[in-house]
């Protein structure tokens, strides 16, 4: 007897009341899509689980691919049966002879309320049968295993095995937002954090040849081929930086440079937004992290956009943001010796409460438009797929 479906559970998914059902189809097809390299697979879509038939694959691998879909709560690996049951005491005695353990605990949800035998009953038949034919002991507060049997219209479903996933709402339920990637440790972070919530990222860059190298360019595919997990195609928008940047630095005071840089570049993310179809922008900003990011620095910076600003890690420690980091593959990446324009240009004594008036000022004294517009008119593409971060 071998398990044969994985059973999905959705978490948030489950409060959605009238739109469950447009969720939970997003997250059937996002499923399909995750597993598109799996044959034979079929996906069952119910009110309240999805069910993967596995039909010989092996659960493993499957899973793994699952964890990583945002909408999910938790999977387990079920054994789908008749509900009768002298046939339910035979499964369930035979499943957890596989397990390893010296106590347990049965579980039994009975949402087929037409099923003649409550859930109590079940229990209660099932345990004694486990308790007469093993040496296995009933512990209710800490059991080494964890029998759980569901009772549903179409079956019964039996399992001693559910794994944890990263929760969230389904990719697209959320829109698509303009995602600022830097190409430090925090900006794939705040997009991981996103996707989880639902939100498509399309990422705009700023780069600065030649003062940036071109090293840049591979670690941002590379940070977004990580991404590529939670998001099969993700686009880069790369825009030349350069002159914006040498015309801030010619007239501008040196402590108010990153001031006027970051707001040129909301500027640029706000028009590229709005021409992409995204509502908001987002960023990696954590507050008080650089001199950038101070209250005072991002209302002064803000101020050149309507947009939402979304900041998913803005009141994370750096230690949370890298330990996050590591757990989605992007740290070592992040830390490659590749600087951006932020870095390379960064002032020895930047403004942390800079003067709106005075950023104002300093922006009166260059054509500051025309440079967008020429940025806007030269942008570069780049599409990261999921299929190419596998060659």
């Amino acid at each position: 007897m071998i398990y044969d479906h994985i059973m999905v559970r959705f978490g948030e998914l489950s409060t959605k009341g009238k739109n469950k059902k447009d969720f939970i189809r997003v997250l059937a097809r996002n499923i399909k899509n995750a597993l598109s390299e799996f044959s034979n697979l079929i996906i069952e879509t119910r009110f309240d689980h999805i069910y993967v038939v596995l039909n010989g694959n092996d659960p493993e691998p499957v899973i793994e691919v699952l964890q990583d879909v945002s909408g999910i709560h938790s999977l387990s690996l079920v054994y789908k049966t008749d509900p009768e049951i002298e046939n339910l005491k035979k499964v369930s005695l035979e499943l957890i002879k596989k397990e390893e353990g010296h106590t347990f605990k049965i579980k039994c949800k009975r949402a087929d309320k037409s099923y003649p035998i409550i859930s109590d009953e079940i229990i209660k038949h099932v345990a004694g049968n486990i308790l007469s034919n093993t040496s296995l002991k009933v512990d209710v507060h800490h059991p080494d295993i964890l029998l759980s049997i569901e009772i549903r219209q179409e079956g019964a479903y039996v399992f001693c095995k559910t794994y944890p996933a990263c929760g969230g709402y389904p990719l697209g339920v959320g829109g698509k937002i303009m995602h600022m990637l830097s190409g430090g440790i925090d900006s794939p972070v705040a997009a991981y954090l996103l996707m989880r919530r639902g939100i498509k990222i399309e990422c705009i860059h700023f780069a600065s040849p030649p003062y940036t190298n071109v090293g840049v360019i591979e670690k941002l595919k590379d940070l977004l081929s990580k991404l590529n997990k939670y998001q099969p195609e993700i686009r880069l928008n790369i825009i030349p930086f350069t002159k914006i940047q040498e015309e801030i630095y010619r007239v501008s005071d040196e402590s108010y440079a990153i001031t006027i840089m970051r707001r040129m570049m909301f500027r640029l993310a706000d028009r590229l937004a709005h021409r992409r179809g995204c509502p908001a922008i987002s960023s990696g900003e954590s507050v008080g992290q650089v001199a950038s990011q101070t209250l005072e620095s991002m209302f002064t910076i803000n101020e050149v956009t309507k947009l939402p600003v979304i900041r998913p890690v803005v009141a994370m420690d750096k230690v949370d943001i890298i330990e996050l980091a590591r757990k989605i593959d992007t740290f070592d990446i992040s830390i490659r010796p590749f600087e951006d324009c932020c870095t390379i240009f960064a002032p020895k004594n930047p403004k942390t409460k800079p003067s709106l008036s005075k950023a104002i000022e300093y922006e009166s004294k260059f054509d500051y438009e025309t440079l967008i517009n020429e940025a806007l008119d030269h942008v570069e593409v780049i599409y990261v797929k999921k299929e190419d971060s596998l060659l």
